[in-house]
């Protein structure tokens, strides 16, 4: 018998997420993020999913395009970060990407060469993130030598990225808005601009291009959830089960450090699933968990390979139920990851990514 812990994909659900954002905003091309593996959910399992109704994809890297590349994904995929190096340019071509410029020695570098047909680019400009991008009073002059550059690039696209379109006060989302509609407007530009939380709450971010990430996985991105944000369906289970049962008296201790005391008699189940499997050591106690399709909590410091969860309000869990970390159980009950990863101190997405390759996929829902 194999450890029990899995990674259950729900394809079917990453198609109705995806959905979900192209139909708020049916003027504009939806492209769909595929950085970090698929946000941890396997990128190439992804795209394969979501092909035919994705227009284009994005990725950090290149070597996250070439991978989707040699999987036999021939949708349009952007370079979200462009090139790292200009040795790159040719990799580019080769694969044929659109790619992001934010500095000026990838536009030099773009300039320089000499492709068999012009790259599609996506000038991206520092609207307020002050990350990565071209100051606005600079970007027009750079969009100019790029509009100029026919035979190395084509296509061309204003985007950025919000700092705030999360957040339920809204001063900055429309500081960083009125700086590029205005910039905008001036270049005659179209925009790719609207992020997973912009996506599902300001549609006047909508442009050309949006780019949801998170919310095609099924999280929660908004600090404030509304009543579209409330369809999104989770795509991830990381499902277990009960490997043993302790019974413990009041007052002893569970795990390292005897962190967590039994307030009372106590049944405690033993799970596999740990921090080396990617599940936050930093789960405080009371960590919601589902078992057999009723809510518990953790209790305990999560070991590496098992956590403990005190089970003395379900008797009929024993070892064998079923256990979710987050998802939806075997019951129909969901345990969102953005509510776990409040009790962790942390943000949905390093949970999603942070799940370790140990942990098999199990991919559901297949092709419509």
């Amino acid at each position: 018998m194999s450890r029990p812990l899995n990674a259950d994909i729900d394809l079917d659900a990453l198609r109705h997420n995806y959905r979900l954002a192209r139909g708020l905003a049916p003027h504009s091309r939806t492209l769909a993020v595929l950085k970090a593996d698929g946000y941890g959910h396997g990128a190439i399992a992804c795209a394969r999913a979501l092909d035919g109704l994705a227009p284009a994809f994005a990725v950090a890297s290149l070597e996250e395009a070439a991978s989707l590349r040699m999987a036999g994904i021939t949708t349009p995929i952007v370079l979200m970060e462009g090139i790292f190096e200009a040795s790159e340019l040719g990799d580019v071509e080769a694969l044929n990407l659109w790619m992001a410029v934010h500095s000026d020695w990838q536009v030099e570098a773009l300039l320089a060469y000499r492709p068999a047909h012009p790259i599609p680019v996506w000038l991206k400009v520092d609207s307020g993130m002050h990350r990565l991008g071209f100051a606005p009073h600079r970007a027009e002059a750079v969009w100019a030598r790029l509009a100029a550059a026919s035979a190395q690039a084509c296509d061309l696209h204003l985007m950025s990225h919000f700092a705030t379109a999360d957040a339920m006060e809204p001063g900055y989302f429309h500081q960083q808005m009125a700086v590029l509609s205005k910039l905008a407007e001036r270049l005659d530009a179209p925009l790719c601009l609207a992020n997973s939380p912009a996506t599902l709450a300001w549609p006047q971010a909508y442009g050309a291009w949006n780019r949801p990430g998170v919310m095609l996985y099924g999280s929660d991105p908004l600090e404030a959830s509304n009543a579209t944000s409330r369809q999104l369906r989770p795509v991830m289970t990381l499902r277990s089960a009960i490997i043993a049962v302790q019974t413990l008296a009041a007052g002893e201790p569970v795990g390292y450090g005897g962190r967590w005391k039994a307030p009372r008699p106590s049944r405690i189940a033993v799970v596999a699933g740990g921090y080396g499997d990617g599940y936050d050591r930093h789960a405080a106690d009371g960590t919601p968990v589902l078992v057999a399709g009723r809510r518990a909590a953790l209790v305990g410091k999560v070991s590496m390979d098992m956590l403990t969860v005190d089970i003395t309000d379900i008797p009929e869990a024993d070892i064998g139920s079923e256990v979710v970390l987050w998802g939806r159980a075997a019951t129909g009950e969901v345990l969102s990851v953005d509510e776990v990863a409040r009790h962790c101190d942390t943000i949905s997405y390093t949970l999603l990514t942070g799940v370790l390759p140990r942990v098999p996929r199990r991919y559901h829902g297949g092709a419509d």
